[in-house]
């Protein structure tokens, strides 16, 4: 049993005679129990061959919690494919793929799958309370908050998984509520310098409908600079969305008035993607014409 363990944390953390984490590991089980295509595709803007596929070499992002949650390692229904397995260790979101047997379905960490799990590490817990909860790290007492920075350590330089970027937790996102205009969603296309706080880069509005999207959290590929839709990013783009338009007219037009029933509902297919697919968070309302 003993070398089959140690066995298992050498293939965990990529190295051999791995005893005091194996020690680590059995405190930890004896005590607990274990218990992306869009339905409006950025290709027929952009055309397939120019639109960078999401997952492939894609920047730092900002992570919702629930944006977080899919990346669990399971199968998505939809492809039929195994999702990648991400994890959050105090807001660092890391790629632990290559750690699925540890972390994916049937693993003995498998709970921290697509979760903040930097305050279950630090006290070795497997409680749902110490899940998701990347304020309540900054609470630790010095032992834990030593214990959650080897944590760190172990994952960023000793394994090492790919970051991914920054989990922002919902309580540090703007609200939703707030009435923003026009020049003030310009300040945000993603060309500023300064990172909001906890963030891993600067937030990238896109208005469509009355509504403004923070496209920073995983639509970067897209909207960032250097993006095919960059031209989008800090502007109101319900028109150019709705006529599936790349043209600087649409994009500088808030009309939707001489919009007709197709376009509307194309418009309506976006904004149901931006919510329900993509799952960027809402981060206000624009102010009326």
């Amino acid at each position: 049993m003993w070398s089959k363990i140690s066995h298992l944390v050498d293939g965990w953390i990529g190295g051999e005679g791995s005893l005091g984490y194996v020690v680590i590991m059995l405190i930890v089980v004896v005590g607990y129990s274990l218990t992306s295509s869009w339905i409006v595709s950025d290709d027929k803007l952009v055309g397939k061959n120019s639109a960078q596929k999401e997952g492939e070499d894609d920047p730092p992002r900002n992570f919702t919690v629930q944006q977080l949650r899919y990346f669990d390692g399971t199968k998505d229904p939809k492809t039929e494919k195994d999702k990648p397995v991400y994890l959050s260790v105090n807001g660092y979101v890391f790629d632990v793929s290559e750690g699925r047997d540890f972390y994916g379905p049937d693993g003995p960490y498998e709970k921290f799958a697509g979760r903040e799990c930097g305050i279950a590490l630090a006290k070795m817990s497997f409680d749902e309370e110490h899940l998701d909860n990347v304020e309540g790290c900054a609470s630790l007492n010095l032992g834990e908050k030593n214990q959650l920075n080897e944590w760190y350590e172990k994952f960023k330089y000793y394994r090492p998984y790919p970051e991914k970027g920054r989990l922002v937790p919902d309580s540090a996102l703007p609200d939703p509520n707030r009435i923003l205009s026009i020049d003030f969603l310009a300040q945000y296309s993603g060309t500023a310098t300064e990172i909001p706080e906890g963030y891993a880069t600067a937030p990238v509005y896109i208005g469509a409908g009355d509504k403004v999207y923070d496209v920073s959290f995983g639509g970067l590929a897209h909207y960032g600079p250097g993006g095919p839709y960059h031209k989008f990013a800090g502007r109101d783009v319900g028109r150019a969305l709705a006529k599936m338009s790349l043209d600087d007219e649409d994009i500088a037009s808030r009309d939707t008035s001489d919009l007709d029933e197709n376009q509307l509902a194309t418009l309506k297919d976006w904004i149901k993607t931006f919510e329900e697919r993509k799952g960027y968070p809402i981060v206000g309302r624009l102010k009326s014409p």
